[in-house]
């Protein structure tokens, strides 16, 4: 009998998430395009983090450019457009790697200095979003040497 409740137990256990899923309250996830991951969804569900995590650190520490999970990889199949057909970026909430990582409360930090879109895709740094333009033109102006770190623009007028 407790076999049958321990089979019975994992079968519920097992179907649950899937229900939940085709009831719509998990997230939307865009449809990605492209052949399908030959290991599966949810491996990649799963190991995403760990597999760019490698592959983080073989470009950092040896120096490997030719890696399976980079960002660039996965947005060649893994693009949120909107209705427009433009790719969104991160700051949208449709975009692909949103959709899960909000519905889990699960902060990203990639796009701090990587991109979230195409390659072929205009798109400004997230660091510049919802910044003023004279924050940006102090900026730049201390890059160029024009001013330190604590004067301000008008200092140098």
């Amino acid at each position: 009998m407790a076999r049958v409740l321990l089979i019975f137990g994992l079968f519920l256990a097992a179907a649950i998430p899937a229900a939940a899923q085709d009831a719509g309250l998990g997230p939307a996830i865009p449809k990605a395009t492209g052949e399908p991951h030959p290991e599966g969804n949810g491996f990649w569900r799963r190991n995403h983090m760990d597999l760019m995590k490698h592959d983080r650190d073989l470009t950092m520490y040896d120096g490997d450019r030719e890696i399976l999970a980079s960002l660039s990889e996965c947005f060649e199949c893994h693009t949120a457009t909107d209705t427009a057909g433009t790719p969104v970026t991160y700051e949208d909430p449709g975009h692909f790697c949103r959709t899960c990582h909000d519905f889990a409360a699960v902060k990203v930090d990639c796009f701090m200095c990587h991109r979230s879109t195409p390659e072929d895709f205009e798109e400004p740094p997230l660091h510049t979003w919802n910044r003023e333009a004279a924050d940006l033109d102090r900026l730049q102006a201390y890059l160029d040497g024009a001013i330190a770190p604590w004067q301000t623009l008008e200092a140098t007028e």
